[in-house]
């Protein structure tokens, strides 16, 4: 049984960073996708980055809305999933959820139909 816990969530101050983690357990796969999506009440849940892992090195993928601001990776030894957030803004403010996905191959990698395995979300605050 595959289980994700998130923890990091907070509130900063918009131009502040917070990092967010995800222990992962039961995933045995060599290769499979697992990735952070965001969500705000009213509105469907988004992709922001998602990492592929695999033994070729793998890849990454960001939404535009935070490309260069976040870094997905991941320390395998530890088996968690980490997203640096660097200046954040207020539009940042979400519940964000670690997400485990089944397939070995995903069209698009940050849409959320992907995915199978979720956690139970941890919120970020970002005041102006």
């Amino acid at each position: 049984q595959v289980q994700l816990v998130e923890s990091g969530g907070g509130s900063v101050q918009a131009g502040g960073s917070l990092r967010l983690s995800c222990a992962a357990s039961g995933y045995t796969s060599s290769r499979y996708y697992m990735g952070w999506f965001r969500q705000v009440p009213g509105k469907e849940r988004e992709g922001v980055a998602v990492a592929l892992i695999d033994t070729y090195g793998g890849n990454t993928y960001y939404s535009d809305s935070v490309k260069g601001r976040f870094t997905i990776s991941r320390d395998n030894a530890k088996n968690t999933l980490y997203l640096q957030m660097n200046s954040l803004k207020p539009e940042d403010t979400a519940m964000y959820y670690c997400a485990a996905a089944r397939a070995l191959v995903l069209e698009q990698p940050l849409s959320r139909h992907g995915y199978v395995y979720w956690g139970q979300g941890t919120q970020v605050t970002v005041s102006s």
